[in-house]
């Protein structure tokens, strides 16, 4: 009796001295079930720490319940920051600086990392972030209407606006236009453009810009594309499964969430249309640790990223979210899973001429003028020009 009695004292002490690590996530679905997963086995293979996922809601809603938390003192330790905000995280003191807690991780996993979504994480020369989740904007289709009418995978935008013209119907748009900011920031990019300038001023109203909007006012005005803000990406969604829109832009990482549709038609992938020279936007999140977190969580946090990256749970990851593999060794691992469906690769293949999303505190909020002249100009029938010359105003007078 007297040794049991010793044994459960050892366990509630090794219980008690556990660090536990709060981890607020955006990931719902079979992504969420992973992560829960990834921390239940981080858990029983070590017990210093305790990783414990919460899911609070998609990117915008993790924000505003991050914003909430941090003034009442409640945040979590570990908070998966979409790119856009993480840079506003930084600005506002509301990130630790992590270049002492990773300066013991291997140089063989950092080296492995593809270099565009590692070198993100660094703003002012510290590193505040660490990857996790990396997407490509791709180009979904109905690949029945596409061969059925003798039609490409436009590669161009000059072709992809004769597709959209030849794919629309009585019943049907040839694309859906959504009013939201990365999916046109790809839009842009792929002209050879940018949203913000060197200096880091918001640049709504340049050349490439304007011209991303006028092309898809001019689809528009013709008849050939329906637009749905971000309040309506359900619709979306629901447009393109029920044929009423043909093509639609979204993350690589929305389709296991499509995959819960029935499609009466093949789902097909390819790349954004692209100018000579163009790019896409790398999108997704970087592991942050915010602040009042005691030096005890910080390292629990990078033991536990340290552990999503190795290769075998990178390749798991991948197969159940289709965000893009963030270590080179992790590809091999992912050869049949491409090879079962060729189109899953798209995005991978996209991170070859990929750059990273503004890294300016500022751009969180001005997407949000962004959006609103991509509204007013497509559904409101506002001059591209003059919506966007608005939007840069407005963002100019962010301080």
């Amino acid at each position: 009796m007297k040794r049991v009695l010793v044994w459960t004292a050892v366990f509630m002490g090794l219980s008690l001295a556990q660090v536990e690590v709060s981890f607020w996530h955006a990931m719902d679905g079979p992504a969420g079930r992973a992560i829960d997963e990834f921390a239940k086995e981080f858990n029983a293979r070590q017990r210093e720490f305790r990783v414990a996922p919460r899911y609070v809601g998609d990117y915008r809603e993790a924000e505003s319940k991050l914003v909430a938390a941090l003034r009442s003192g409640s945040g979590p330790t570990l908070f998966q920051s979409e790119v856009v905000f993480f840079p506003k995280l930084v600005a506002e003191g509301s990130a630790v600086a992590l270049d002492e807690a990773i300066a013991a991780v291997p140089k063989a996993l950092t080296d492995d990392l593809y270099e565009a979504a590692w070198e993100y994480g660094v703003i002012g020369g510290k590193r505040y972030g660490l990857p996790f989740n990396t997407s490509t904007p791709v180009l979904f289709f109905n690949e029945n209407q596409l061969r059925a009418k003798g039609l490409k995978v436009p590669a161009t935008w000059a072709e992809f606006g004769n597709v959209a013209r030849a794919l629309t119907s009585r019943s049907s748009k040839g694309f859906i236009a959504l009013s939201e900011s990365w999916t046109f920031e790809a839009m842009v990019t792929s002209r050879g453009g940018n949203l913000v300038t060197r200096d880091g001023r918001p640049a709504f109203t340049s050349k490439e810009v304007v011209e991303a909007l006028e092309f898809l006012q001019n689809l528009s005005k013709g008849g050939f594309i329906t637009t749905r803000n971000l309040a309506e990406s359900t619709f979306a969604q629901l447009d393109f499964v029920r044929t009423k829109g043909m093509m639609v832009f979204a993350s690589i990482a929305n389709w296991p969430a499509a995959e819960n549709f029935s499609f009466a038609f093949k789902l097909g992938v390819a790349p954004v249309p692209r100018e000579p020279g163009g790019k896409v936007p790398l999108g997704g999140a970087q592991l942050v640790v915010v602040k009042g977190a005691r030096p005890e969580e910080v390292r629990g946090a990078v033991e536990f990223w340290k552990y999503l990256m190795e290769p075998e749970v990178v390749a798991r990851w991948v197969q159940a979210s289709y965000y893009v593999p963030l270590r080179k060794s992790a590809t091999p691992l992912l050869e049949k899973f491409y090879r079962d469906n060729p189109y899953r690769k798209v995005a991978f293949e996209q991170i070859a001429y990929a750059q990273p999303r503004p890294r300016v505190p500022q751009f969180a909020t001005w997407r949000n003028f962004l959006e609103e002249a991509l509204e007013r100009t497509l559904k409101g029938g506002v001059p591209a020009r003059q919506a966007l010359e608005e939007a840069q105003r407005k963002a100019e007078a962010v301080r």
